[in-house]
């Protein structure tokens, strides 16, 4: 139970974003770009604390890095081709899920048409995270870039160029609220 409390918690804000730049709210819509390593640890930080999540129109994504990072598989639905419509889609998954990501695909979606997408999911407490398209009138956007890369070193300890293991990824992560704008 303490788990599930703490997926829905008010914030998605997991002990490895302490310095994030904006708050996600449950029921905030938010577009993401670069590095899919947020997305991933957003994923992870969810159902590993006992939240259910879904993937859609994300044919290639990582489910491997998700792992490594924490998800709970078992609480993660992904569904990578999701026809015509992916907004419609979306709406629908927003009632069971405590996060939908949705990749546009190159997609636009206008102010109008995301209006009753956003109201949804303010409703029903879950939290749409946006990428691959443009969303008119998302309260947050999120930006990761690779900054730098953790090494295990292969040789006794000591680091050899061209040799180990990427042990993690460095991010820094920019993002804007309606109305401000922060870096982290």
């Amino acid at each position: 139970m303490a788990a599930l409390a703490a997926a829905r918690s008010d914030d998605l804000q997991p002990e490895w974003l302490p310095a994030a730049p904006v708050p996600l709210p449950r029921g905030t819509v938010a577009v993401l770009s670069g590095a899919r390593s947020l997305l991933l640890r957003m994923v992870a930080s969810v159902t590993s604390g006992g939240g259910n999540a879904v993937i859609v129109g994300q044919p290639d994504i990582g489910l491997l890095a998700a792992v490594e990072m924490g998800a709970d598989l078992s609480r993660l639905a992904v569904i990578p081709d999701p026809g015509s419509d992916p907004v419609e889609l979306a709406g629908v998954l927003l009632d069971g899920m405590d996060l939908v990501v949705l990749g546009l695909g190159g997609r636009r979606v206008t102010r109008a048409r995301a209006r009753a997408v956003v109201a949804r999911a303010r409703q029903k407490g879950c939290t749409l995270l946006v990428t691959g398209g443009e969303w008119q009138g998302a309260s947050a956007r999120l930006a990761a870039r690779v900054c730098g890369y953790e090494v295990t070193p292969a040789l006794r300890g000591v680091p050899v160029p061209g040799f180990g293991r990427i042990g993690g990824v460095r991010l820094q992560i920019s993002g804007a609220c309606v109305g401000r704008a922060r870096t982290g």
